[in-house]
């Protein structure tokens, strides 16, 4: 305690200091371990005092650290914090502190657990080492409160495009001023060297409704103190949860400048009619022995093997406890702090499958009370077994038993490109056959069809969402080859004009499938990684983007743009509801495999369309199809496609030609 003690936190009474020592309770359990009935806000500033609040139910003592400086140095000032019956411990300081960092430092069987900012610091300095306390006004960029999301009247209506920060605009050809950071996503106007919009006029373009932001809260993995290193991550190691990244900020000194620009990123796109949907990792921590989860409750917020070692389903060396009161807490508080303070608009779960069900169902029910059109979405699985009852976790199998939130459709993905420990295996888009069950699985949205036998599908042997919007349609994402290599892998001499050809018919199966459908960023320009399969710390000469091959690929970009406006204007194609899909979708005969065809019967959804026929040939030949007899103008045909019609169908047959679909309709 520094001699200045009493000035900085008033005059106290001796029995008030007495009762800053150890209080602890013994606990059989974690089960015993008392749950705090408000928040988990750790600092309350006010310009006369502030306030400090942690849990620690078996703490000896905890004390407050502050500091001048977010790095280097020693406190200035350690402030003893007393204990509470619900098992916080608190602290106020009556002084102004703006602009001062701060640390907890908690002893547990008298050993000091080492300097945390907390569980839920909202601000930090350089490395997220120290919490910071900042005017809060200063974060919010003119005109944040007349902000709004974009309209969306359906979860059916979501079209996703995933993308990483540095990936989409760290190459020169990206044509924006901030590369690689959260203002990329600002810049408008600005054109590649070959005249075509980049940056958010790209996405503008394109059509997507949705940006899937990779991890972009304070991770470990980067040193924001040595960014000329260019040192890449994808991001899951999380290390503070509730504060955006410092490298994707243009000053990670400054704790203002992460959370405004984060803002003016989410408000340009809202302006663009573009939401956010935010990645989020709370499967597990960048480490758990220096974790400020570990350094306040040892223990308890992490799951264990009967050895009591550290429970392993992420394969990044633990496993967080969600099913856990306080664990639950966090993620709900978390997920609704970054709904509210940054308006984000969805959330997508790293590892969903460790996570426990009733968790998963607390946090959809806290963000239908902010706004139930905040998308949430997860990979329903996990790395390795986690330590938690099967039928208990928030696993893709058990999707029905989560109203309102959807999985990724590892059946679709693999069907169409091959499975996902074989890089160099193909499947439907490669010609082989076996596959068309599991690509009519996809095409319904998963949900249970009479046409569609689940005793062929390949991973699944009953259809596990109640809803086609509880389904993610998908072909590739960030953790994988993306769509490029994964079809040069696995098709040995494919040549330029089939890998196009490929490339258009696989997204069509995705963008035409009822679900929600998905696309990784740059696969519209036929981006490649040369062959990597994991990328994760790759450098920018395998991640990012060249937007050359815009121009390059510009038939391809197109015919996304034109498939995503397709879908976008026809209801038929996002129906949204597991009746209607039975009632209106129905897949016809063909002859021989690989190919693949429908109708949309009767004005589905509403679609000013009597009926839609979509085919999908992955032969190298072209294909006979029979159809009800009739007139059926073309919108999709030979890789390429028009919503003002590309001619005219009369009789009983149709031609679908070599890997490509074919759209008709009445």
């Amino acid at each position: 305690m520094g001699t200045n003690y009493l000035a900085i936190v008033g005059v106290v009474s001796a029995a008030t200091i007495m009762s800053c020592a150890s209080t602890k309770k013994d606990y059989n359990s974690f089960e015993l371990y008392p749950v705090p009935s408000g928040n988990l806000i750790e600092m309350v500033y006010h310009k006369n005092a502030t306030t400090f609040t942690v849990w620690s139910p078996v703490a000896d003592e905890v004390r407050v650290m502050l500091y001048d400086a977010a790095e280097g140095g020693h406190a200035y000032t350690t402030v003893p914090m007393t204990h509470q019956e619900d098992g916080t411990w608190t602290a106020t300081v009556s002084k102004d502190l703006m602009g001062k960092f701060y640390t907890f430092n908690v002893k547990v069987n008298d050993q000091w657990l080492g300097d945390t900012p907390g569980l839920n610091a909202r601000a930090v300095g350089v490395n997220g080492k120290r919490a910071a306390i900042i005017d809060w006004k200063e974060t919010d960029p003119d005109g944040w409160e007349a902000d709004q999301r974009p309209p969306l009247k359906s979860p059916a209506d979501i079209i996703l495009y995933e993308m990483h920060h540095r990936d989409f605009s760290i190459d020169s050809t990206a044509g924006v001023k901030n590369r690689g950071k959260f203002l990329a996503l600002t810049e408008h106007a600005t054109k590649s060297p070959d005249s075509l919009a980049t940056g958010i006029d790209h996405l503008k373009e394109l059509g997507v409704t949705h940006v899937h932001l990779l991890p972009s809260f304070d991770y470990a993995s980067i040193d924001e103190t040595k960014l000329k290193e260019n040192k890449y991550n994808w991001g899951y190691d999380p290390k503070n949860y509730n504060v955006p990244d410092g490298s994707y900020a243009t000053d990670p000194y400054n704790p203002v400048t992460r959370i405004k620009e984060f803002k003016q990123m989410v408000q340009s796109l809202h302006k663009a009619g573009i939401r956010v949907v935010m990645d989020v990792v709370y499967n597990h921590t960048f480490n758990a022995a220096e974790s400020p989860f570990e350094r306040t409750v040892p223990g308890y917020f992490y799951r264990h093997k009967s050895d009591s070692t550290l429970a392993n389903g992420s394969g990044c060396g633990n496993e967080t406890a969600s099913e856990r009161p306080m664990m639950r807490k966090f993620m709900v508080e978390s997920v609704v702090y970054w709904a509210k303070e940054y308006h984000v608009d969805g959330f997508r779960f790293d590892l969903m499958g460790i996570h426990d069900i009733e968790t998963m169902n607390e946090i959809r029910r806290a963000l239908n009370e902010v706004d139930p059109s905040i998308c949430i979405y997860g990979e329903g699985w996990a790395a390795e077994a986690p330590q938690y009852p099967t039928d208990s976790l928030a696993m893709k199998v058990n999707t029905h038993k989560m109203p309102g939130i959807a999985a990724f459709s590892d059946e679709l993905r693999d069907a169409l490109r091959g499975p996902f420990n074989d890089n160099h295996k193909g499947a439907f888009l490669a010609g082989l056959p076996g596959s068309e069950m599991s690509v009519k699985f996809g095409i319904v949205g998963g949900i249970s069809h009479p046409q569609v036998k689940n005793d062929s599908v390949n991973y699944s042997q009953k259809a596990w969402p109640l809803q086609p919007t509880q389904v993610i349609n998908y072909v590739s994402c960030h953790d994988d080859m993306c769509l490029v290599d994964r079809l040069n892998s696995s098709i040995p001499g494919v040549t330029p004009e089939v890998l196009k050809r490929l490339d258009k018919l696989a997204q069509t199966i995705v963008l035409t499938s009822q679900g929600i459908p998905f696309i990784y960023a740059g696969e519209e320009v036929m981006r490649d990684k040369k062959g990597v399969h994991n990328s994760y710390e790759s450098p920018d000469a395998i991640n990012a983007i060249d937007w050359r091959r815009k121009a390059l690929n510009n038939d391809v970009f197109n015919y996304y743009k034109q498939l995503i406006t397709l879908r976008k204007s026809h209801p038929a194609f996002r129906m949204g509801d597991a009746d209607m899909v039975r009632k209106h979708l129905e897949f016809l005969p063909v002859d021989g495999d690989n190919l693949i065809a429908y109708r949309l019967k009767g004005f589905a959804n509403g679609d000013r369309w009597s009926t839609i026929i979509v085919a999908f040939n992955a032969r190298p030949v072209a294909a006979k199809l029979k159809i009800p007899a009739g007139r059926y103008t073309i919108v999709c045909h030979n890789s390429q496609i028009s919503l003002l019609g590309l001619g005219t169908v009369y009789g009983a047959e149709a031609t679908v030609a070599p890997q490509s679909a074919l759209i008709i309709f009445q």
